[in-house]
């Protein structure tokens, strides 16, 4: 795997200081920015033509916080994969970013082995959902997942075939792997999975397996 290019966005010194040391110790991992502040990362993109894969971000942050930096950054570089990292982890935020097209969100005293895990697979699979995030989205709106009930009132109508497809996605697999499953070209599956986002009306992975557990399509295990 080719090395993942990082940055760290949170006006925090310390613990700002401390994850960069983390991610420039850690094979496979190389941090390209370390910005106290969203509008500093937003200069650095414009002025530096950098290239990020992950960022992870600080919620709370004075000038432009997270939610602002994370929709700004989903409209103009849809590419960077984003993970929230905050100190509040409630089920609105939760599902909030995620809604809004955040590849995941930790709790800021999550370990660094989860935290390696997070930008590991969200660079690989495009979202990571830990045990809190997955009862924060269950629990969202009151939603309570009754499987049959929740397929027969999807607010939008999904095929047999974007169906299988999405809880290929839910599963982690890749393009690759989902046309070896099914008999379909990577290509294909790109359109099926474009089709999907455009139904559904979501921004990313994150946001198709979001609406996956939601409506009882598919039953990860917390």
């Amino acid at each position: 795997m080719s090395e993942i290019n990082i940055a760290i966005v949170d006006d925090q010194n310390l613990f700002r200081q401390s994850l960069a040391l983390l991610i420039n110790f850690t094979e496979g991992f190389n941090l390209v920015a370390e910005c106290e502040g969203g509008q500093h990362l937003l200069d650095r993109l414009a002025n530096d033509s950098l290239k990020i894969d992950v960022a992870i971000i600080d919620m709370d942050m004075p000038g432009m916080n997270g939610i602002e930096l994370n929709k700004l950054l989903q409209k103009s570089h849809p590419k960077i994969k984003v993970i929230i990292l905050s100190v509040h982890v409630n089920e609105i935020l939760v599902t909030q970013m995620i809604n809004t097209g955040a590849a995941s969100y930790l709790a800021k005293n999550c370990d660094k082995n989860e935290l390696s895990l997070a930008i590991r697979t969200v660079y690989k699979t495009g979202f990571y959902f830990n045990n809190d995030a997955l009862k924060a989205i269950r629990n969202s709106g009151n939603h309570r997942l009754q499987t049959v009930d929740a397929l027969t009132s999807l607010p939008v109508a999904l095929t047999d075939r974007e169906t299988e497809i999405l809880k290929l996605v839910c599963q982690e697999y890749s393009n690759a792997e989902i046309g070896a499953e099914l008999f379909l070209s990577a290509r294909t599956v790109e359109g099926y999975r474009i089709k999907i986002i455009n139904k559904i009306n979501c921004r990313n992975t994150a946001g198709m397996v979001l609406f996956a557990i939601k409506h009882g399509i598919v039953e990860l295990s917390l």
